[in-house]
């Protein structure tokens, strides 16, 4: 990579690092304090008037300082202007929405960069567990600015899993020796972990979106580990469909054993 395109990557990155510090002190001034709160057309995803708020100021302070880049949050309409852009900002203003309702601390505010359709630049913002997570493309991925990496287990057996209740309930999966399990509401946060080696496995059903994979892919490919597919593809992100199947971020050498496994079970 050109001296050049480090020094933009490092002023991405130190722009989404302040912006996710402030959008978690906003999203703070709302929690445990009964927001509004009211459900998407699905019925199903609660949003916030924090979330809102959050989406709002992110809005200003990453595009007010970088008008030429494309835009795909969560939280806002979509504009397919994004697709004929070469770099966007993908953000998910509170993600784990029912965590930060419920008064959980594993909620997160995450916000990437994305050039040709792979994450360059991210953040993940814990305000709760006050957690940082940093990284971008060729330059390894930090918490609070110590280095992380994935943990170095190369099988099934013995390795801890986070995923939804119905994954690590799934007595298939948990007949392959998994030892520990967790449930993270905040799925950027569920790969945050895997990227920082406090746990070896984490997963996804399908349905997961761009906001809430863009910015903790990029923690776990700079940690030494993957997030993919069940077919064991990387993701591509800033496309028309924003949706992706079944996932799982792991070490590399536990990827192919572990999306075999979960292929029958999850897929």
């Amino acid at each position: 990579m050109q001296e050049a395109e480090t020094g933009a990557l490092d002023e991405d990155l130190r722009l989404l690092e302040d912006a996710a510090r402030e959008a978690g002190a906003l999203a703070l001034r709302y929690f445990g304090k009964d927001p509004e709160t009211w459900f998407k057309g699905n019925n199903r995803s609660p949003v916030s008037e924090a979330d809102l708020a959050v989406d709002r100021f992110l809005t200003d302070e990453l595009r007010g300082n970088r008008p030429g880049y494309g835009w795909l949050s969560e939280e806002t309409a979509d504009d397919r202007h994004r697709l004929a852009c070469k770099r966007v900002f993908i953000v998910d203003p509170i993600d784990g929405t029912r965590a930060f309702l419920a008064g959980g601390n594993e909620w997160t505010v995450c916000a990437a960069v994305v050039e040709d359709g792979r994450p360059v630049a991210g953040a993940v913002f814990c305000p709760r567990r006050e957690e940082m997570f940093l990284a971008k493309a060729g330059g390894g991925a930090f918490l609070n600015g110590n280095r992380i990496s994935v943990s170095g287990r190369r099988t099934i057996g013995g390795a801890t899993l986070t995923g939804p209740h119905s994954i690590i309930a799934n007595k298939d999966v948990m007949a392959a020796g998994f030892v520990g399990t967790t449930v993270l509401r905040s799925l950027a946060y569920r790969i945050a972990t895997v990227a920082a080696g406090r746990i070896d496995v984490g997963a996804a059903r399908g349905g997961p979106s761009d906001w809430d994979l863009a910015a903790a892919d990029l923690l776990v490919q700079e940690a030494g580990g993957r997030l993919t597919d069940l077919s064991g593809r990387n993701l591509i992100y800033n496309r028309a469909k924003t949706g992706h199947p079944a996932l799982i971020a792991a070490p590399e050498a536990l990827i192919n054993p572990v999306r075999s496994l979960f292929e029958g079970a999850i897929g």
